[in-house]
């Protein structure tokens, strides 16, 4: 396996989950750490990929938290800036198919104050590849720095994103300003068919590949749920099925698909330019791998990602 590491930069993200009953005057809140940058970055390291976080992560208690449960699985925390602001809080809430909903507690929070003097390649270190998405992407003041780091890393790394759409913490036309930007700064987009058709309500998955292509990514993966993962490399396209499970909760599938989508393509020494080796056969065989990854998740309570053993075989 190669030796590079791959960075992932984002935000951490206390997930609490009510328990109790709001009708008799009592609530209580079930605290884990989450943030789908974060849950990338575990799932990452514990399937063996060296992985760093760069991350701005709060002297508080939930902070805390985040730095406990990133180190026990292994990620490089070197890259992280401790912060004096908050965490962010999101308050969750699962449906009867076990998706979450959420809601942000997260003005003036630690993870969205990046400054140019912060964010810079040196804190990023030797990488193949990095990865960024979801409300790092959005939440300013520090999004225009992110992306910022995404141009001068492309130069010489493979660019991941996933928009990872929270339309509670940002409106979705910011999303469809943003997302040509980011076609073009990444080489791979990753995202959910929800997360497709909240960008382009009424289009079709093939138009908005080809839209996204058309501005520059070359990879383009959407999760389908029980329904697999389509992926379409430069636009000749395929889907691969999806395991199946009985589905516990939702929570972290996603990054888990990520993760160990991008873990399978640095096995491979495929990361590190611009995917110029990667077929449309190798993609899928990736899909297929992470969807493995992303259903064990589902298997699961909370973002609990699979260790590589679990792949095993």
């Amino acid at each position: 396996m190669p030796h590079s590491k791959v960075a992932v930069l984002g935000e951490c993200v206390a997930d609490a989950f009510a328990t109790g009953n709001a009708s008799r005057g009592e609530l209580a809140l079930r605290v884990l750490p989450g943030g789908s940058p974060a849950n990338t970055a575990v799932a990452l390291s514990r399937l063996g990929t060296p992985t760093r976080f760069v991350g701005r992560i709060s002297r508080d208690a939930f902070g805390a938290l985040f730095r406990a449960h990133l180190g026990a699985s292994g990620v490089d925390l070197t890259g992280c800036v401790t912060a004096d602001e908050p965490s962010t809080l999101a308050v969750a809430t699962l449906d009867e198919s076990g998706q979450a909903g959420y809601t942000f507690y997260a003005e003036g929070s630690a993870d969205w104050q990046w400054s140019t003097a912060e964010l810079t390649a040196e804190r990023l270190g030797d990488v193949s590849c990095l990865h960024t998405g979801s409300m790092a992407l959005v939440g300013a003041p520090g999004a225009e720095h992110v992306e910022e780091l995404l141009a001068r890393t492309a130069v010489h790394a493979t660019v991941s994103i996933d928009p990872n759409v929270r339309a509670a913490f940002v409106d979705l036309a910011v999303y469809r300003e943003r997302m040509p930007l980011w076609c073009a700064l990444a080489d791979i987009v990753k995202l959910s068919d929800d997360d497709l058709r909240q960008i382009h309500p009424g289009e079709s998955l093939e138009e908005v590949c080809d839209a996204w292509h058309a501005a520059g990514a070359r990879l383009i993966v959407v999760t389908r749920g029980p329904r697999g993962a389509t992926v379409s490399l430069d636009g000749e396209r395929a889907t691969v099925p999806a395991p199946a499970t009985e589905v516990v909760d939702t929570v972290g599938a996603g990054d888990s698909f990520t993760a160990a989508f991008l873990h399978r393509l640095h096995a491979s020494g495929l990361l590190g330019g611009r995917l110029d080796a990667l077929g449309l056969d190798g993609a899928m065989e990736a899909a297929a791998f992470a969807s493995r990854a992303a259903a064990l998740t589902c298997s699961v309570a909370g973002a609990n990602p699979p260790w590589a053993r679990d792949l095993d075989g």
